[in-house]
C-alpha cells in the first residue's frame, strides 16, 4: 500500500477551456466577468486569460494575483460590496477605479479612499430559486436605492450601473428575468436624477455540470430573452456575468484511496432481484472528505458519485456503502444511501465534477493535507498556453 501522504489526487482536464468557448457562443451580449474565486490556481487563469475576459476580484490579494498575471486595472472589478478601508486604498494606487457598494457606509468609505471610482450598486433581488443564497448578506433593497443615489451625487461619487446576483446553483431561468426587471426600475430612477448609468452585472449562478436541473443552454436563452425584453442592444448597457462556477464545475476528478473499511451489519438471507445485497452495509473511510475538496457534500448538499477504479465488472452484487472522509468528526460522512461493489482497502475510489469550490475550500483539519494536484490538457490548449504564458 502507498503511503497515506500520497493518497490524494486531483487531476485537472481541459473542461475550462471547453466551458470558456461554450459560454462564448451561449452567452448573451457584450463583455462578460469571470469569477476570480474558482481560478485561485494559476494554470486555470492562465486558460481563462487566453480569452478577453475581464476579471472579478474580492480582495485586495486577489487583485495582486490577477496583475501578477498581466491583468490591466481596467479589466478588473473590486466586486465586493464591503471592503476594509486598506483594500479600498490599495485598489486607488493600483488603478483598479470599479467597484461595488449597497450600503451609505461604503460610500463614506470610497469617498475618503478612492473618490474617483466608478461604483456599481448591488442590489438585493429574489434568491429563492437557489441552493446557496446571498441576499439575506449583501445587496440595497429597492426602497433604499432613490436614497442611496442621492448620497453617492452629494459626495461626488460616479455611479456608473448596477449589479445583483441570484444566488449560487440556481435552478430556474426565471430568478434572472425578476431581476433584470428590477434593474430596469432602478436605471430608470438614476436617470431622473441624472445618472447615466450604463454597465449592468447580472451576477452568477451558473451550472456547468449535466446532471443539473436547468442547462447552461437554457438559462442563456432565458437571460437573453429577458435582456432583450428590458435592455435592448441599441440601449447602450454594457452587460456582464460572473460564470465561475460553469467555467471549473466539471474541470476536476478526485481520486481518493481507501485506507479503512469496516462492515456494520450482516444478514446472510437478506438480499433482491435487482443486484443490491441487502446482507451486509459497508463503511469505508478514504483520504479526503467534508474538510478537504468535498464541502459542497455540506453547505451546497451536493451529493457526488463515488466510483471504483479500475472498474468493477458489471455483474458484481452491490452494497450500500457509507464513505467516510479521513477526519475525526463524524460530520465527515461523504455518502448516505450509496450502493456500489464491494472494494477493498488500499483501492481507489473516483469522484467526478469537484470543480467548484473545492480545492479553493479545502483545509488542513486534523492534520490531512490537501490533495496533490496532476493538471491535464489537450494538446490544443497546451499549445494556446505555451503561446501566451510559456
Amino acid at each position: 500500500m502507498e503511503d497515506f501522504s500520497t493518497q490524494n489526487k486531483t487531476f485537472l482536464c481541459s473542461e475550462v477551456q471547453r466551458h470558456s468557448s461554450s459560454y462564448q457562443d451561449t452567452g448573451g451580449t457584450g463583455s462578460r466577468f469571470r469569477l476570480c474565486q474558482q481560478s485561485k490556481y494559476y494554470k486555470v487563469l492562465h486558460i481563462l486569460l487566453t480569452v478577453p475576459f475581464k476579471t472579478h476580484v474580492m480582495c485586495q490579494r486577489e487583485i495582486e494575483m490577477v496583475m501578477s498575471l498581466g491583468v490591466t486595472p481596467d479589466r478588473i472589478i473590486y466586486a465586493h460590496p464591503t471592503k476594509p478601508q486598506s483594500h479600498i486604498r490599495h485598489a486607488c494606487a493600483s488603478g483598479v477605479d470599479m467597484m461595488t457598494f449597497d450600503s451609505e457606509e461604503e460610500l463614506l468609505k470610497i469617498s475618503t479612499c478612492h473618490p474617483k471610482a466608478k461604483l456599481v450598486l448591488r442590489i438585493s433581488v429574489d434568491d429563492s430559486k437557489s441552493i446557496l443564497r446571498f441576499g439575506t448578506k449583501f445587496g440595497a433593497k429597492l426602497q433604499s436605492v432613490g436614497d442611496l443615489l442621492k448620497r453617492a451625487q452629494e459626495l461626488h461619487l460616479n455611479v456608473t450601473g448596477v449589479s445583483f446576483h441570484v444566488g449560487s446553483l440556481c435552478t430556474d431561468s426565471v430568478a434572472f428575468k425578476t431581476a433584470i426587471a428590477d434593474t430596469r426600475q432602478v436605471f430608470d430612477q438614476a436617470k431622473t436624477l441624472g445618472i447615466d448609468m450604463r454597465l449592468l452585472d447580472i451576477g452568477g449562478g451558473f451550472v456547468g455540470r449535466t446532471d443539473w436541473l436547468i442547462s447552461f443552454e437554457q438559462m442563456a436563452k432565458g437571460i437573453n430573452e429577458a435582456l432583450d425584453e428590458f435592455f435592448s442592444s441599441d440601449s447602450g448597457v454594457r452587460i456582464m456575468a460572473e460564470p465561475g462556477r460553469y467555467f471549473v464545475d466539471t474541470a476536476c476528478t478526485l481520486a481518493v484511496n481507501i485506507f479503512s473499511k469496516k462492515v456494520v451489519q450482516s444478514d446472510p438471507t437478506q438480499s433482491n432481484e435487482s443486484g443490491k445485497c441487502l446482507d451486509k452495509t459497508i463503511m469505508y473511510y478514504v483520504s479526503d472528505g467534508v474538510y478537504g475538496t468535498m464541502a459542497s457534500t455540506i453547505y451546497d448538499s451536493l451529493q457526488f458519485t463515488f466510483s471504483p477504479f479500475l472498474h468493477k465488472r458489471v455483474e458484481e452484487p452491490t452494497y450500500q456503502s457509507i464513505i467516510w472522509g479521513p477526519t475525526c468528526d463524524s460530520l465527515d460522512r461523504l455518502t448516505r444511501e450509496f450502493w456500489m461493489p464491494e472494494c477493498d482497502v488500499g483501492e481507489w475510489l473516483l469522484v467526478r465534477d469537484i470543480g467548484a469550490y473545492s480545492l479553493t475550500t479545502a483545509s488542513d483539519f486534523n492534520g490531512f493535507e490537501k490533495p496533490q494536484i496532476y493538471f491535464v490538457a489537450t494538446a490544443q490548449t497546451w499549445e494556446i498556453l505555451s503561446q501566451h504564458f510559456f
